[in-house]
């Protein structure tokens, strides 16, 4: 009988990606879990409801399953509460399932400089590196588990680095943010991701292990916006003063966040910019990820290669404003 795969966050936008390569691959059976019973366009996929903060469902899906995906997003608290449940309830299977656990770089918390796995992990980002250092810490004491450790998820479908990185974009609000713009974007492509979690699923001597995910010679922010922009075709590439930054985030984004309210979430409001976003184009960290090459056999898709399908995708969806 082939393998049994669930996959926790499987109607997200990487729980998408890993479903759809294990269905390309075929070697497993898939279901894919989420709050709701997740679409999912391949007939071979089971898709069902499971809330993965409740400990008897969570008990009952992983009955008979030969392996775990862990890849649930939400709030600070859904993160770790359904990490614990998870790891509680494979501990006590009669035959404990190996358990591929979605991270983050966000577990390196405010350090700098260049961080290989060995680094210590540090809950002082913000509560979401808090929540993902304390999950960690549950998938730490299971003896089945492979951690991994992506940095800034990009490529079709990514509505945050790849359509509301776009949108500013593409309406000139964002661009070359000179010396606020010189901290590393640890890109990694979602495919490198979804490759990455399948093979940590079979692969010999990875247990216990954790692995960062980003390419190899990861861009500065300003390169990656201008490189972005260039692929949307979103060009001349406008340098943004910080004293604009600071219109944006001190008068702009309140002023937007009411609009947005006010029309119920309205495509015509545009995005404002946030604050953690200028504080992660400042953060001077770079992952180190040769591991994952090593271990996991991962190569990293070329940053030119992966702008290009990841602009395509977004102008040919029609989601965001004009350029000015």
């Amino acid at each position: 009988m082939s393998p049994r795969v669930l996959v926790l966050g499987g109607g997200g936008f990487i729980g998408r990606r890993i479903v759809a390569r294990l269905c390309r691959e075929g070697t497993a059976r898939t279901v894919a879990a989420g709050r709701r019973a997740p679409r999912n366009p391949d007939p071979g996929v089971e898709s069902v409801a499971l809330d993965a903060t409740d400990a008897k469902a969570v008990a009952d899906g992983i009955a008979g399953v030969t392996a775990v995906v862990n890849c649930i997003t939400g709030d600070p608290q859904t993160i770790v509460e359904s990490a614990r449940v998870l790891f509680e309830a494979a501990a006590r299977c009669p035959h404990p399932p190996r358990i591929v656990h979605l991270s983050s770089m966000a577990v390196y918390g405010k350090q700098t400089g260049e961080m290989d796995e060995s680094a210590p992990l540090r809950p002082d980002l913000n509560e979401y590196g808090a929540a993902k250092v304390a999950a960690e810490g549950f998938a730490s004491r299971y003896a089945d588990a492979v951690s991994l450790r992506p940095g800034i998820v990009y490529g079709p479908d990514s509505p945050l680095w790849s359509r509301y990185i776009a949108q500013l974009l593409m309406s000139g609000r964002l661009g070359d943010l000179g010396d606020e713009g010189r901290g590393i974007c640890n890109l990694v492509h979602v495919e490198d991701v979804a490759g990455a979690v399948v093979r940590s699923l079979s692969a010999p001597d990875v247990a216990g292990r954790a692995f960062n995910l980003s390419m190899a010679t990861p861009p500065t922010w300003n390169d990656y916006f201008c490189l972005y922009a260039q692929a949307l075709g979103a060009t001349p590439v406008k340098r943004i003063s910080r004293a604009r930054l600071l219109w944006e985030t001190k008068v702009l984004a309140p002023l937007l966040k009411v609009a947005a309210g006010v029309s119920r979430g309205s495509a015509r409001v545009p995005p404002p910019i946030r604050p953690w976003l200028l504080e992660l184009c400042r953060h001077r960290i770079t992952l180190r990820s040769a591991a994952a090459g090593q271990a996991l056999g991962v190569a990293w898709t070329p940053l030119q290669q992966g702008l290009a399908a990841t602009a395509g995708w977004y102008l040919g969806t029609g989601s965001g404003p004009a350029a000015n």
